[in-house]
């Protein structure tokens, strides 16, 4: 009861001071101190903060806490959360001790002061020395280590004085931070500005005679807040005329993106949200390299390009549709900021329609540009929005494009709206409602791609309006294209024409007059651009291995037994697409010993491969928890039985699983020791080891990553490291970092989970990442010391985004691999690449403009051409097959399972099957990788097959009823039409069939229906 009644008393404290609350907490930092907030919870949040305001975010963040669950401790993790992320103003007004309470007066004085800050926001932040007064803030306790971390990262990153409006902006939450801070900035030999600050205006007279002779009177009154200046305000209180001159001087002296409007002036609970917008919003305006502008009237003074930008950015700013190539890190994004506001500037000058939209490839891209670039720049003049996949706005696309000026979004969000456009009862866009289009990383816009497929239709308009054109008809409005990329490729080119055809292609499908590259400012780029130091790191491969050698024992063993012989050699590639060719012919042709003894091949294989890259008991856990998932699948309980009983009701294995399975455990046992015996360790893992210990003790704040080719190897690699405590001694901090994908065995992070890790690895809570290719392109991460290939290499495009991540001072690039590995062979031909692509351009650039815009215009056609014929094929497929001519066996006993008939579609996407008795088929065991999804269904239990233990898919719940949901990939398909044809599909898109959609009313319980 008590503890029933302290809560209680918690959240009447958060209703009676809500007003407050918002100005004063920070919601990301808080936000990272709440483990109990559920990722739906915390992601609302997160969005409300960046779409709507740091106050709407707190807001959010408020209810989030009052809704719940109220667990034990749920009020003191909060109060900590507050206190620990250094809103301890915040953390007073919640702690029902009363005593913690500021009183009415203090919070008077405190509004005046932090109007005070706004007033002399100008001075303060062209005047500030910001790390010395941080650091001073630190000292008296006015300031947390994370408070200067932040502080210390935006000054290095943006200069001084954005530095300065960091400051500001955090200094204004704290407890009592008006006098301390006074101290801070004399201790500082900030006098001046204390007494700016205080209304000592008698300190600054008598400066040159000393202040010795000042009563003690004297001094405690000019201590208080704003002495002078807020005597000077209570008299104006109610002198409203002077409120709109005083305004025209604020927005000359508050400065960048402080414009403030005459609700501002008031005093008041909105000043420091006000301060908050002013000064915290604008410290990530200035140039993110560094550069420092002099404080000027209008926010348009941050938004400067170096000369290499404003150089590749002219044709654009002139209308004309180009591609800008610059490497990582040289500020790509800033100059599409410039373009666009420019774009938009003359739009609205010339009064016409202006609408710009930014596509990426990456979710977490979208909020990283809204974040970082466009919000901040823009929002004085535009509605800037972003909107992905897993964004929590539930709003119609077309609506977000009619209500802002700017949208960020992944292309696939506007592809799927344009094909909506082509549906009678369907609201979608057309590429006319944009002026302008911006596709960050370019070099996707190819093939099958979304990329090329918006662009597409675009290259069909322009057609047809030369088609209107020679009519004298009206025209289609097309927007202005503008590509980005740090690198195009050559697309596999083996020779120079082969490379600039490439680069051809790609100018094609984005129609760009010209590939804009940096040639006369190219020695400010350099410097820009820092190279790091390349080193290739050779572990030997000779080494003796018995746990290899007793791995391939057991496959020449399976081999044996079901007579499959490859002509490739265990652990490589072609052998694990022998094997998968294998599996599926096998399947074809019904022989279900050959189907699976490939399957337990394959994960073999695997264990191999893994054994290559990175420890033995990887490998060992890699193939032992995939017996533990056979064994379970093949020793099935029945539904009756008891959950104590020890043995399963009914045994599922037959002569195959049972000598796959014995032949396991007979060796199991052996493979365990052999996993455990450290002079038979990788010698890459040696080599990545010395590596990572010389990088990280030869500076003082190192940051790495770690790029490897497979999820489970950047989760083994931070087991490693987590387990190896020489790694923790000389300050490494891991974490791995994912893809969001569902395509793998490995479960995938979520959008939120990577957010996390990057904003831990940008403050430093983690400095080295383990990462996927995920990794490599688009995402801001932080600049590195030290980026390692693990013997992961791709193609040149990955090698030059891997190598741009290593851009801090005297950084490296290293490529870690095996001496008899093709990985050092493919770095070489790379280099080489890198250069045939740069040569290439540079041919493509000195190309006669119409011989140029003739290629174009053919490879324009051909484009367009292929995609029509690819349409008719795919019709082809589907014209008119009939469900009825398909049945589906399981893949692993062959059991009919149903008619195609039985299938119905759900959302165009979740193939059920409707057959009546369909559970007497199967069995449902726990799916291990449910996740919350925010739809109209959710998923359940796995459904395997009651024979053979085979899994089929997943039970899903749609408006209430459970139903099996399908996964084709698990069946043979049976076409029983002149000729009987069997297949295995990887996706039920590939299938020639037209399922009807689900039939909800007909499935309803019986009462329910009309």
């Amino acid at each position: 009861m008590a503890e029933e009644s302290r809560d209680q008393r918690f959240l009447y404290m958060i209703s009676c001071f809500r007003p407050r609350l918002k100005q004063f907490i920070r919601v990301q930092p808080v936000l990272d101190r709440l483990p109990s907030l559920s990722p739906a919870e915390r992601e609302k949040v997160r969005a409300a903060a960046l779409q709507r305001g740091e106050v709407e975010g707190a807001e959010e963040l408020l209810r989030a806490v009052e809704r719940g669950p109220h667990g034990c401790g749920w009020f003191h993790e909060f109060l900590q959360a507050l206190e620990q992320s250094g809103c301890s103003l915040a953390a007073s007004y919640v702690n029902p001790s009363l005593s913690q309470l500021p009183s009415p007066a203090q919070e008077a004085d405190h509004d005046l002061c932090v109007h005070l800050v706004q007033l002399l926001h100008s001075t303060l932040v062209d005047r500030m020395q910001t790390m010395q007064v941080a650091e001073q803030c630190l000292q008296m306790g006015i300031f947390q280590d994370e408070d200067l971390d932040r502080i210390q990262t935006v000054t290095d990153n943006r200069g001084n004085r954005d530095g300065a409006r960091e400051l500001l902006s955090r200094v204004v939450q704290k407890k009592g931070w008006f006098s301390p801070f006074l101290i801070a900035l004399r201790e500082t030999q900030h006098g001046q500005l204390a007494d700016d600050l205080s209304g000592n205006t008698r300190g600054a007279e008598n400066g040159q005679n000393g202040m010795k002779n000042s009563t003690n009177e004297e001094t405690e009154a000019t201590s208080q807040p704003g002495y002078a200046v807020v005597e000077d305000l209570k008299q104006q209180e109610n002198v409203n005329d002077n409120f709109s001159s005083e305004n025209s001087v604020l927005e000359t002296s508050i400065g960048q993106n402080s414009v403030i409007s005459e609700s501002d002036v008031s005093i008041g609970n909105e000043s420091v949200n006000n301060l908050n917008e002013n000064l915290g919003q604008s410290c990530t305006t200035s140039d993110s390299d560094g550069d420092e502008v002099e404080s000027r009237a209008s926010p348009e003074s941050d938004l400067i390009l170096r000369d290499y930008q404003m150089e590749v950015a002219k044709p654009a700013l002139n209308g004309d549709n180009i591609i800008i190539c610059l490497p990582t890190g040289s500020g790509k994004t800033r100059v599409a900021v410039y373009i666009t506001k420019d774009h938009l500037d003359k739009k609205k000058r010339a009064s016409e329609p202006g609408k710009v939209i930014v596509l990426v490839n990456k979710v977490p891209l979208v909020e990283q540009h809204l974040r970082k670039e466009f919000h901040p720049f823009l929002k004085p003049w535009y509605q800037v929005i972003g909107l992905s996949g897993d964004s929590q706005l539930k709003i119609s696309f077309p609506e977000v494009v009619k209500k802002n000026d700017v949208i960020i979004c992944t292309a696939q969000i506007l592809e799927n709206s344009l094909i909506n456009a082509g549906e009678e009862d369907e609201e979608g866009v057309h590429l006319s409602d944009f002026s302008l289009i911006v596709i960050d990383e370019c070099h996707h816009t190819q093939k099958e791609g979304v990329y090329n497929n918006i662009m597409r239709r675009y290259l069909k308009e322009k057609m047809k309006n030369k088609k209107l054109a020679k009519e004298n008809k009206l025209l289609i409005p097309q927007p202005q294209i503008l590509g980005l990329t740090a690198s195009p490729g050559v697309g596999g080119a083996t020779s120079y024409s082969k490379a600039e055809e490439h680069i051809l292609k790609i100018c094609a499908n984005l129609d760009a007059c010209r590939i804009m590259t940096v040639e006369e400012h190219a020695s400010q780029l350099k410097n820009q651009v820092k190279e790091p130091y390349k080193k290739t790191v050779i572990a030997d491969d000779k080494r003796i291995d018995p746990f290899r050698e007793k791995i391939t024992e057991i496959m020449t063993a399976i081999q044996n037994y079901c007579q499959l012989y490859p002509k490739s050699e265990f652990g490589t590639q072609p052998y694990e697409q022998w094997v998968i060719k294998e599996e599926r012919k096998a399947a074809k042709e019904e022989k279900r010993m050959g189907r699976v003894c490939a399957e337990h091949l394959k994960k073999y294989n695997d264990a191999l491969q893994i054994n290559d890259t990175i420890r033995m008991v990887d490998a060992y856990n890699h193939i032992n928890n995939f017996y533990k998932e056979e064994k379970k699948k093949k020793t099935v309980r029945s539904d009756d039985d008891d959950d104590d009983d020890e043995e399963p009701a009914v045994s599922k294995q037959d002569e195959t699983d049972k000598f796959l399975i014995g032949l396991f455990h007979a060796n199991k046992k052996q493979l365990k020791e052999l996993a455990r015996k450290p002079e038979y360790e990788n010698e890459k893992l040696i080599q990545l080891r010395n590596t990572l210990m010389e990088e990280f003790t030869k500076t003082e704040e190192p940051r790495g990553i770690i790029f490897t080719k497979t999820r489970l190897s950047a989760f083994a690699l931070f087991q490693w490291i987590k387990d190896n405590p020489k790694f923790e001694e000389v300050g490494i901090k891991a974490h791995y970092l994912i893809g969001a994908g569902h395509n793998s065995e490995t479960k995938p992070m979520t959008q939120n989970e990577q957010r996390e890790v990057i904003d831990k690895f940008r403050g430093g809570n983690v400095n080295l990442l383990i990462a996927t290719t995920v990794a490599e392109e688009g995402l801001d991460i932080k600049e590195c010391n030290i980026v390692i290939r693990y013997g992961l290499v791709t193609n040149e495009i990955a090698m030059m985004q891997a190598r741009g991540r290593a851009r801090a001072d005297e950084s490296t690039y290293a490529l870690v691999a095996s001496s008899g590995s093709r990985a050092i062979e493919r770095e070489d031909v790379n280099l080489y690449r890198e250069k045939m692509m740069y040569k290439a351009i540079q041919r493509v650039q000195k190309m006669p403009q119409q011989e140029y815009l003739n290629k174009i215009q053919n490879f324009q056609l051909q484009s367009l051409v292929e995609k029509e014929m690819k349409a008719k094929r795919d019709q082809c497929k589907k014209y008119k097959k009939n469900p009825s001519l398909i049945t589906f066996l399981c893949k692993n006993c062959h059991k009919l399972v149903c008619s195609g008939e039985d299938i119905q579609v759900i959302e165009n996407m979740h193939h059920v099957s409707v057959k009546k008795d369909f559970q007497s088929l199967y069995h449902t065991r726990e799916n291990k990788t449910l996740q919350d999804k925010d739809a109209d269904y959710q998923i359940n239990g796995e459904i395997i097959c009651k024979d053979c233990g085979q899994a089929w898919g997943n039970m899903m719940v749609h408006r209430g009823l459970d139903l099996p949901c399908l996964k084709i990939k698990n069946f043979v398909v049976v076409f029983g039409d002149k000729k009987t044809t069997k297949g295995i599909y990887k996706k039920w898109g590939d299938l020639p069939i037209r399922f009807p959609s689900f039939d909800y009313a007909a499935h309803c319980p019986s009462g329910y229906e009309d």
